[in-house]
């Protein structure tokens, strides 16, 4: 396999990025565009759901955090690239808190296969795996 073009690494690694920054200013149709129309998202491994195909994905996405506030943060990117195809696994942290007091804090790692269409790269796969939640209830 050739070295990968450092800007293929970085278009990767921006897509990463808008998917944070889409995510948590709950720009749904920007965030939709970050994907292919056969993602997959598995969060099986986070108590969540295995969902096949984009538009279901977005969607249970948005139900589950639409009225939440929310910031996403992804670090450590470590990315393999083979032509039009690329894996990707990122360490995460996530905070959510919802209007009626709930929090979650979470930590682990999003483990994504992304393919280049049409010159851009998207997310095709995407499993999150976690290695500690913290939780809080809403006040009494």
């Amino acid at each position: 396999m050739a070295a990968p073009d450092f800007a293929d690494w970085l278009a990767i690694a921006n897509v990463k990025a808008r998917y944070c920054r889409l995510l948590d200013t709950k720009d749904w149709d920007g965030f939709a565009a970050l994907f292919t129309p056969d993602f997959r998202l598995d969060a099986t491994g986070s108590g969540g759901p295995l969902l096949e195909g984009r538009d279901g994905a977005i969607a249970s996405v948005r139900g589950s955090i639409d009225a939440a506030r929310t910031v996403h943060h992804v670090h450590s990117p470590e990315i393999a690239i083979d032509g039009d195809e690329a894996t990707a696994i990122w360490a995460m942290q996530d905070h959510l808190v919802w209007p009626d007091g709930r929090m979650l804090t979470g930590y682990g790692h999003y483990h994504e296969d992304y393919r280049r269409e049409d010159g851009q790269w998207r997310i095709a796969r995407s499993r999150l795996t976690r290695l500690a939640i913290d939780m809080k209830a809403p006040p009494a």
